[in-house]
């Protein structure tokens, strides 16, 4: 996994460490133990919770009674307070439209596995970025208005991490 860290000076250094935590507890290693905060404990840790290899997520005093989550709100930096991907309860819509609870692990494609992770990017309860893997094969499904509802599919066909195709979830009016 790639993330960046400052050294303080007003530089940064990009590292790459093998994923070595299993932070939203689904069983796979997502995350690396790091001391982020500087108190000489390795109980912090960055996670890639969306699977592209670049950290997502950072937790604070892992294991401890302060656990402090979260995510880069696109600046470059940790600044939006995140809940534990473990104890996270979503709101989700199907692509029918119906209304779910649950996450971030869910059966979203209706395969009969638990194996699509969702995401609430703006922190509002509402997942609003939903990522099915099939063989050999990574489809996502984007809200882009906030709305609940599912507005972009996009499919990588060839695994290589990169979209290959785009279409809109709704017919043009």
């Amino acid at each position: 996994m790639d993330y960046c860290l400052g050294d303080g000076d007003g530089t940064a250094t990009i590292w790459q460490r093998a994923l070595d935590l299993d932070l939203d507890g689904d069983g796979r290693l997502d995350a690396v133990g790091l001391d982020l905060d500087g108190d000489g404990l390795a109980d912090d840790a960055l996670a890639d919770l969306d699977g592209d290899g670049i950290a997502d997520h950072a937790v604070l005093d892992l294991g401890g009674t302060s656990e402090r989550y979260f995510t880069d709100d696109g600046s470059g930096t940790w600044a939006m307070a995140a809940s534990s991907p473990r104890d996270r309860q979503l709101r989700w819509l199907g692509l029918d439209g119906v209304e779910h609870t649950g996450g971030p692990m869910v059966d979203f494609d209706g395969d009969g596995q638990a194996d699509d992770r969702l995401f609430d990017t703006d922190g509002n309860g509402l997942a609003d970025r939903a990522i099915s893997t099939g063989d050999n094969s990574v489809t996502g499904y984007v809200d882009t208005d906030g709305d609940g509802q599912w507005d972009v599919k996009l499919t990588d066909t060839d695994g290589d991490g990169t979209a290959d195709a785009a279409s809109s979830l709704h017919p043009n009016p």
